[in-house]
């Protein structure tokens, strides 16, 4: 039964699931997704259940906190991303994290190639849990870009995380049942 309540998330144990969330440099788009997903998480009262961390694939900016756009535009919205620092992807992700979710198509390919064979069903684009942007694919990058990139971006996201959010609580029942003898 232990082994049962700590694979739920149940009693203290490590959480059930994992999610990651990528994109190049760890400062803009995989953190905003990272904190909203996480605030979205605890309010829906699975936090403790689902880990949530994000990485870039390139270790440009690894222990800088997030891009200040990214900072203003998710705190104007109630996610704090202060406490967040980036780093990169490394090997370990592809054994610790459920879901392995890329910003963008050219990201997707990256942590395809990089994976091991036996997780990349496991990698898939944020986007594709969206609930009203369903032809958007991608998150673009808003580095370059305006403040109006970062709330695009922030939109996107929070569309993004609530079909995440839907999909994970689903994906939670089914690990129960399977424990419960009754899946």
């Amino acid at each position: 039964m232990k082994a049962l309540k700590r694979l739920l998330g149940l009693g203290g144990g490590e959480p059930a699931l994992g999610v990651l969330m990528v994109c190049s440099g760890n400062i803009c788009r995989s953190p905003t997704a990272e904190g909203v997903l996480r605030a979205k998480l605890q309010a829906a009262g699975l936090g403790e259940r689902i880990q949530v961390d994000s990485a870039g694939t390139q270790g440009l900016h690894a222990k800088e906190p997030p891009d200040p756009r990214a900072l203003a535009m998710a705190s104007r919205r109630g996610y704090d991303l202060s406490k967040l620092r980036a780093r990169r992807v490394v090997g370990e992700d592809f054994v610790r994290f459920q879901r392995i979710l890329a910003m963008d198509e050219g990201h997707l390919k990256w942590l395809r190639q990089a994976s091991p064979p036996d997780a990349r069903t496991r990698v898939g684009l944020l986007m594709d849990h969206a609930l009203t942007q369903r032809g958007q694919r991608e998150v673009p990058d808003p580095y370059f870009g305006s403040e109006r990139d970062f709330e695009r971006v922030l939109d996107l996201v929070e569309d993004a995380c609530e079909g995440l959010v839907r999909d994970l609580a689903q994906e939670l029942a089914l690990l129960e049942r399977k424990g419960d003898g009754k899946a």
